[in-house]
């Protein structure tokens, strides 16, 4: 069992942390919702978002006897197990004696956290928790919670964010200056190649902070805490699945190209590995709307949580990361979980990127459409296919930098630059 007196002593450092944090503010959640979670792979601001709540109280003239934050990646906090949840409130009453907030960060790394959780909850405390785990999500745990939490997804800085972060104009008046505009589209290069991570973006070399970012989630998110043997290969597993952004790619297949390089493997490996890799909220999966059970189950398409971190994979992929901003841009905005049943592509005959049906939204990606007839001709016509099989109420053709409408029996193709979409 941990010292009380160790916990004490976190307890009291950890708000100074939070005291001089410079955070750079993102939506919340309502008050309305007193419990939440927020989910998402490591670095992508969740514990800002913590801080933000709690400097927004300390504003309005809360006091530290009314809030209590607990950091479970502290060192100093190795040994506490699930026996130890209550010693947190136990410590808070005899530092101030009052009810406090409770905000609780990278908690999947206390097993059983959630009975805690659902505990709290149910005593009616208002609590906030973070975590870096998928499995946070899982049936069981979601059952645990019992409803009682609102859960949010933590995504890297959206295009608009970053702007706003980076103090660029991008109204609609701005940008039809020609110095503005052109210092928009600075941003968005940059953002196009190294993703919207928020510690990174003030970096002038963004490649160290992403390889070290990589590190600590391949090494220490999948490999150790799944216990895997062979790190070259998932390694390699990643690579290749980073250099197929974009394209269905099967267990089977993927099992064989990975056998051709490195001696047999097992389609149970692979399908394990691309397990741990969403469990780490690495990679997001899309599955294929046309696609029987079997085959919507073992195979997909693969996009990564940020643009900088698959940058570290790739040489000359513009294309790939113009579809991969799209793809988080579409999990932002819908979701995503295990079953996933809001994002969809669509692969039968022709391929069409992706599909919202709630939206009768379809989406292609193609870096330039007018460089090339076959490319024009693959694009369109699969837009123009798609509303024989599935409802359509918007067609889209998103590109580098290129706009244009596209008439047929459907109504309008609209074919605009990605920047343009993610400020709409």
């Amino acid at each position: 069992m941990i010292s009380k007196d160790i916990v004490k002593q976190v307890l009291a450092s950890n708000q100074k942390d939070v005291e001089n944090y410079k955070v750079i503010p993102r939506a919340l959640p309502s008050d309305d919702f007193g419990c939440c979670v927020f989910v998402g792979v490591r670095r992508t601001g969740k514990s800002f978002m913590l801080y933000q709540k709690m400097q927004q109280m300390l504003n309005a003239g809360c006091q530290w006897d009314e809030m209590l934050y607990l950091n479970f990646e502290d060192d100093r906090l190795t040994s506490f197990d699930s026996n130890d949840f209550e010693l947190i409130l136990e410590s808070h009453t005899e530092m101030y004696g009052k009810r406090p907030m409770l905000f609780l960060d990278e908690a999947q790394n206390i097993e059983g956290w959630e009975k805690f959780a659902r505990r709290l909850a149910d005593r009616k405390y208002s609590v906030w928790i973070t975590g870096s785990n998928a499995k946070m999500l899982s049936l069981e745990i979601m059952t645990t919670l019992g409803g009682r939490y609102l859960t949010t997804e933590v995504y890297p800085y959206s295009f608009e964010e970053f702007l706003d972060v980076q103090a660029v104009p991008h109204d609609e008046i701005s940008l039809l200056a020609t110095e503005e505009r052109a210092r928009m589209l600075r941003a968005w290069n940059e953002y196009l190649a190294w993703g919207g991570l928020p510690e990174s973006i003030r970096l002038e070399v963004k490649r160290n902070y992403l390889s070290s970012t990589f590190q600590k989630i391949y090494l220490g998110d999948i490999v150790s805490r799944n216990s895997i043997s062979n790190s070259a290969l998932l390694r390699l597993m990643l690579k290749k699945l980073a250099e197929n952004v974009g394209q269905p790619v099967s267990y089977n297949r993927l099992a064989n190209v990975l056998s051709s390089v490195s001696g047999k493997i097992t389609m149970p490996t692979v399908s394990k590995y691309i397990e741990y890799s969403e469990a780490a909220w690495l990679l997001l999966r899309l599955r294929n709307v046309s696609a029987p059970f079997a085959e919507k189950e073992t195979s997909g398409k693969y996009y990564f949580i940020d643009n900088g971190i698959l940058n570290l994979f790739l040489l000359n992929g513009e294309t790939i990361l113009l579809e991969n901003i799209v793809a988080l841009a579409l999990f932002r905005k819908y979701g995503h979980d295990s079953d996933n049943e809001r994002i969809f592509f669509y692969n039968n005959k022709v391929e069409v990127d992706f599909y919202i049906p709630e939206d009768g939204l379809a989406i292609q990606v193609s870096y330039s459409i007018i460089q090339t007839p076959e490319t024009y001709e693959r694009e369109v016509n699969a837009l123009r296919k798609i509303p024989k099989v599935l409802a359509c109420k918007r067609r889209l053709i998103l590109t580098n930098d290129e706009s244009d409408r596209i008439e047929d029996d459907f109504g309008i193709i609209e074919v605009m630059p990605v920047w343009k979409w993610l400020l709409m």
